[in-house]
């Protein structure tokens, strides 16, 4: 086999393969921050899911678990992308940084934030890496599918994640800024986290069977 069709194919086995951990790192991880949640003592559906991993709560460690196997995941599937998707990629890499400096930066009891409550400047460092997370995936979402030369099914997978993530990452800043910490912002935080793990996943999975030209 010459060199250059060697190489390609190398990199399409190590694509696929990153992909496929990344899906396996994004069971593992909404399992663990799922468990950590529900088992946890925070106050169910009226707190942040942060809640679960603030210092001495007894499930911190396993909720940590699950937030840097989902930072591993974007950064994983980050590598899977090709060539011509890099600004989604770099997206979910800085996405995945982010992920990484909130589990690192865990928020106080309550994790506060602003308008309504007196924060620390962790709790301000731990909200914004969190927001700012997200915002990295829903906005890859959006680079995937108005990038030409995305693959069909990844292009409408995209674009159906975005457009019912976009109005509710809104809506969960919205409520933040209007209404504050409650049932209102702790349902629709975890629809929107759910929405943007599950579209990771079905990405991965669709990355890791599906072979592509990954030249320029």
């Amino acid at each position: 086999m010459p060199t250059a069709p060697r190489a390609r194919a190398s990199r399409q086995v190590a694509a696929r393969l990153a992909a496929a951990t990344a899906a396996a790192c994004t069971v593992l991880g909404v399992v663990a921050v799922t468990v950590a949640v529900v088992a946890g003592p925070g106050p169910g559906l009226t707190g942040y899911v942060s809640e679960a991993g603030i210092a001495g709560s007894g499930y911190a460690p396993l909720y940590l678990t699950g937030v840097f196997a989902l930072a591993a995941a974007l950064l994983l599937l980050a590598v899977a992308l090709p060539d011509t998707l890099r600004p989604a990629a770099g997206l979910l890499a800085a996405g995945s940084l982010c992920t990484v400096l909130s589990g690192a930066v865990t928020c106080s009891e309550g994790c506060p934030l602003p308008p309504f409550e007196r924060t620390t400047v962790a709790d301000l460092v731990h909200g914004g890496a969190s927001i700012a997370a997200t915002a990295c995936v829903v906005f890859a979402m959006a680079a995937l599918a108005v990038a030409p030369r995305t693959p069909r099914r990844w292009r409408r997978l995209a674009a159906g994640a975005f457009v019912l993530a976009l109005p509710l990452a809104g809506a969960v800043a919205l409520a933040m800024l209007t209404v504050g910490r409650g049932a209102l912002v702790g349902v629709l935080e975890r629809i929107v986290l759910a929405l943007a793990a599950g579209w990771v996943l079905v990405t991965a999975t669709a990355r890791a069977s599906t072979r592509i030209d990954t030249r320029r």
